[in-house]
């Protein structure tokens, strides 16, 4: 499986709009793919990446190139579209963003899921994500990767 993420941009932004989770997916990644891309014309610090497997589009996901106050680096959004889910493509994608983000000298990498997405939880913690707090925050289980330079 080859997997690789590609900036998000005029030529596939609008194939990127047509990604979409299962219908009962949708309290999990309730914003669609345009919503974030709309924001990141506003946010300066969210980067957009396609996720591609074979030059097809399989996920989309948001990460941040500069860190908060707390020097942590968040990844606000990663999704695979409910045709190519179950294949392996988040954890790749995950970690080539890893790589990508420790690159750029980021030391905190910071993640949140929904304390029922067992899926998300389980591969966060395969990649070494341990919770940052015990506490549900905002509708989230938090996440950190404490990345050593």
């Amino acid at each position: 499986m080859t997997v690789e993420l590609k900036p998000v941009c005029i030529n596939n932004w609008y194939e990127c709009t047509q990604l979409t989770v299962k219908q009962e997916q949708l309290y999990v990644f309730p914003a669609p793919v345009v919503y974030w891309i709309a924001e990141s014309k506003y946010v300066d610090e969210f980067e957009l990446r396609a996720i591609y497997s074979e030059e097809v589009p399989v996920g989309f996901l948001v990460f941040c190139t500069r860190p908060d106050k707390d020097d942590n680096c968040w990844i606000p959004a990663l999704m695979i579209d409910h045709k190519h889910q179950g294949k392996g493509y988040g954890k790749a994608a995950m970690e080539i963003l890893i790589q990508l983000m420790s690159d750029s000298n980021c030391t905190r990498i910071m993640i949140g899921h929904r304390p029922d997405n067992l899926i998300a939880g389980r591969m966060y913690e395969a990649l070494g994500f341990l919770k940052a707090s015990e506490e549900v925050i905002d509708g989230e289980i938090v996440r950190l990767l404490q990345i050593s330079n």
